[in-house]
């Protein structure tokens, strides 16, 4: 169970861009947890678990933290086929607030898109931006799932689950320029070593990239895909047209993006309005 801790941990990481607190947070909170069930991971030791956790006098938000780490993790453990069932199931948490995700403005974005020279790496944040494509999504991208004369690229999301996102005239020049100078292979993207990069290697170009366009938020790249649907939004899109194109099952995981775009909508009234 420990070494799948550590697969874990380099997923919050890598595929959805965590900060370093966050994940020394999951780990501290994960190890409590092994050491006190043994190493073991079912239904009875997680509710002993959260129950130890109230004798002690935890507040109830570092109880509803530690299962939510839990949960998470089970959730993981589920998808890589390392559990069967779920212990976590019939466990709820506490009501609590959740948080919208963090996007970064247009200006910002732009200021990213235009930094690399490297062709490689402009064509990558191009298509992260463009398509709102999860990191794993793009380490997997082959050539052949690229139609630049129709303007798409097919995304083999989770389970495998295919879908078609439509790519605009900037970034096929863009696509089309990169596969000129490094030609096609399997892997879309290849490191220097010519191997399929790896989501670790994404995540340090990009925060590489941030920091020298001087934005102080913390970027990741998740955080182009949170820009993706919230864009989008703000700009006028169907929200069943940008579930589709992020490959979410349910409707009410994309919905969290008009809780932002209404929030930006409340801070411009406040700002502008002069009985606010």
């Amino acid at each position: 169970m420990k070494a799948h801790l550590e697969e874990f941990l380099s997923y919050l990481s890598y595929e959805k861009g965590y900060s370093p607190n966050t994940i020394v947070s999951y780990r501290m909170d994960l190890e409590q947890y092994l050491e006190y069930a043994k190493n073991d991971l079912n239904q009875k030791q997680v509710r002993a678990f959260i129950a130890s956790m109230s004798d002690l006098g935890a507040a109830v938000s570092t109880q509803a933290r530690k299962l939510a780490a839990l949960k998470t993790f089970c959730k993981f453990l589920l998808g890589e086929k390392f559990l069967l069932k779920d212990p976590t199931t019939n466990l709820d948490l506490p009501r609590r607030g959740r948080s919208l995700p963090k996007a970064l403005t247009q200006e910002e974005i732009m200021r990213l898109l235009k930094l690399p020279e490297n062709k490689r790496d402009r064509a990558m944040l191009e298509l992260l931006y463009a398509t709102g494509m999860r990191i794993s999504e793009l380490v997997e991208l082959k050539a052949g799932d690229l139609s630049l004369d129709e303007g798409f690229v097919r995304i083999f999301g989770k389970g495998s689950k295919e879908r078609l996102v439509p790519l605009g005239q900037g970034t096929i020049k863009m696509l089309r320029l990169f596969i000129e100078e490094f030609g096609l292979t399997e892997h879309l993207f290849l490191n220097q070593h010519k191997r399929r990069l790896t989501r670790q290697g994404v995540w340090g170009l990009i925060k590489a990239y941030a920091q020298k366009a001087n934005i102080e938020k913390h970027v990741s790249p998740h955080t182009f895909r949170h820009s993706f649907a919230t864009h989008l939004l703000e700009n006028g899109a169907d929200l069943r047209a940008v579930q589709e194109m992020l490959g979410h099952a349910d409707i009410s995981t994309t919905q969290i993006y008009t809780s932002v775009s209404r929030e930006k909508l409340r801070r411009v009234y406040l700002a502008a309005h002069p009985r606010a």
